[in-house]
């Protein structure tokens, strides 16, 4: 695969390439139609089929057909070797030049969930890791246009599973980039808006992944109907918050720490 490396370079060497290339990651490891990425980047049908293939070509995104509609999807295993390989060389394999790994040993970690309104899905999460984390973490929530405020349906179900709401509030992702704010060991999105969105470059490096989850203020219906949506909302951050706070931090490298949130996104996550 090395020898791919400098095709690989190449195709990311042209911006709207690259930003394709980077939506995939951030959407990872979810399959993507082709009318999303345009949408998400503004770019026409035929421009966009061009690139697809060109990051195909050099093994950087794979295409998979799901019913009637073709996806991409980022090909995690040759982005590695291709990222390993720059480690390895331009950093010089000293993980102190390029990378920090988030360490449990002196202080909580810090963890913040993005979706887009922060109204409801990131607002779950915050409330999930703040009661199940043991003191181990501290968690934040932040939407990229977010609401006015919490969507009532959040604070009552939240309420009804025993969880503090007194310090809850929607707020913009703008908080967490300004100069004293938290430094994040952690940052997860988990709608997919938020994903296709080039958020800010948090400073520190923090390990990431895409734990999206659909977004239960757009159903419409019954009150039961929507009540049911937020609490599918709720309880698929659950099972995933319950399988981050079990991770066994201090024993793993960054790689593979990457590995394991990735895979919790996908309901693999194992002991």
């Amino acid at each position: 695969m090395e020898k791919m490396i400098p095709s690989q370079l190449a195709t990311l060497g042209h911006p709207h390439r690259l930003a394709v290339w980077r939506l995939l990651m951030r959407r990872f490891p979810d399959a993507v139609p082709a009318g999303e990425i345009a949408e998400a980047t503004g770019l026409k049908n035929s421009t966009l089929s061009v690139y697809l293939s060109a990051l195909k070509d050099s093994a950087l995104i794979d295409k998979e057909r799901q019913g009637t509609s073709i996806r991409y999807r980022a090909a995690i295993g040759s982005a590695t070797t291709m990222l390993d390989y720059l480690f390895a060389d331009c950093c010089r394999s000293r993980p102190e030049l390029c990378m920090t790994l988030p360490s449990t040993s002196s202080r909580p970690l810090n963890v913040l969930f993005i979706c887009t309104g922060n109204s409801a899905r990131s607002l779950f999460a915050e409330a999930l890791l703040r009661d199940m984390g043991a003191g181990r973490f501290r968690a934040f929530s932040a939407g990229t246009h977010p609401a006015d405020a919490p969507n009532p349906l959040t604070l009552q179900m939240l309420a009804d599973k025993g969880h503090a709401t007194g310090d809850l509030r929607s707020k913009s992702i703008d908080e967490f980039a300004a100069e004293r704010a938290p430094v994040m060991d952690f940052v997860f999105t988990v709608c997919d808006q938020a994903a296709n969105e080039d958020c800010p470059a948090w400073p520190g490096q923090p390990i990431s992944a895409h734990w999206g989850q659909p977004d239960p203020v757009r159903v419409t219906g019954t009150q039961a109907e929507r009540m049911l949506a937020f609490q599918a909302a709720y309880g698929g951050l659950r099972n995933r918050v319950a399988s981050f706070v079990a991770l066994p931090f201090d024993a793993l490298d960054r790689a593979s720490l990457q590995r394991r949130v990735d895979a919790i996104a996908q309901n693999e996550e194992t002991a």
